[in-house]
């Protein structure tokens, strides 16, 4: 990657739909060698926000206000999505859905390699079989390559659509909600494969859309905090994960603590529990 070059560039961005603001106000800036996390409530514009990073929905731009929405240089909303999609990896249950269970492991991380979500008479270089099996073993799960999608475990899942994610080599992977659904041992298998990750300087630029400050992953440098379709707090994750910046973003008075490099919250104090359900 660039290293003058800044993976994610917003400022003034909104996205409307039906005339109404979903996502407004966004200024957000990611640098070559961060990895952020994106934190907040239910309903506070995550989704959207991702889906505009990958060219799933266009951000707003009005002739009376100025605004930059760039992904590694490319303007949103006049870029070539196939373009896009070659440099923004992303693992999501909506791309997972996409995917027919009765097809090969293997196939379904050949197949991204020409936008596809089933493989076909496509031709693939010996270079690009050896890159989804050494996937596959970065994941733990190199066994799985001929098993059908559909026997895997939800952890076994999760794994593989990341390491698919990561075929194209992109220069960022957007993670959303990597560890929905798994049980304990099962996240921490998939934790440890992005701690690995996160590790490597090769690596692309990590965004991880999550709930639950539990499920960062060591290695994650930045946090941006999301409520009411807006970033109420951006920066270094240290500075950003603080009691009374999370607590304001989630309505609820919280402790956030940093034990051997994860993180945790708990609710302390007397709160209406009445009004945060």
């Amino acid at each position: 990657m660039d290293q003058g070059k800044n993976v994610v560039e917003l400022a003034n961005v909104e996205v409307r739909r039906q005339g109404r603001p979903i996502v407004k106000d966004l200024d957000w800036t990611v640098r070559p060698g961060e990895n952020w996390v994106i934190l907040g409530p239910n309903g506070a514009g995550k989704t959207t926000l991702v889906q505009m990073l990958t060219g799933r929905v266009f951000p707003s731009y009005r002739q009376d206000t100025p605004a930059t929405a760039k992904v590694l240089n490319y303007r949103l909303g006049r870029v070539d999505l196939s373009e896009l999609r070659t440099v923004v990896g992303i693992a999501s249950a909506a791309e997972r859905a996409l995917l027919p269970g009765d097809q090969p492991v293997i196939d379904a991380l050949m197949s991204v390699l020409y936008g596809r979500s089933v493989r076909g008479r496509e031709e693939y270089e010996d270079t690009d079989l050896q890159r989804a099996h050494d996937l596959l073993h970065i994941f733990g799960i190199a066994h799985l390559a001929p098993r059908q999608l559909r026997t895997l475990s939800e952890g076994e899942t999760q794994r593989v659509h990341i390491a698919r994610a990561l075929m194209t080599d992109p220069q960022i992977l957007i993670l959303d909600e990597p560890t929905a659904g798994l049980d304990l041992g099962a996240r921490e298998l998939l934790m440890l494969a992005l701690e690995e990750i996160a590790a490597d300087k090769r690596a692309p630029a990590l965004i991880l859309v999550t709930h639950h400050v539990e499920e960062i992953p060591r290695g994650f440098t930045h946090a941006a905090l999301m409520n009411e379709g807006a970033i109420v707090s951006s920066g270094p994750i240290e500075d950003v994960l603080v009691d009374d910046v999370v607590s304001s973003t989630f309505g609820l008075p919280l402790k956030v603590s940093l034990v051997e490099g994860r993180w945790s919250a708990r609710a302390i104090g007397e709160a209406d529990i009445s009004t945060q359900l």
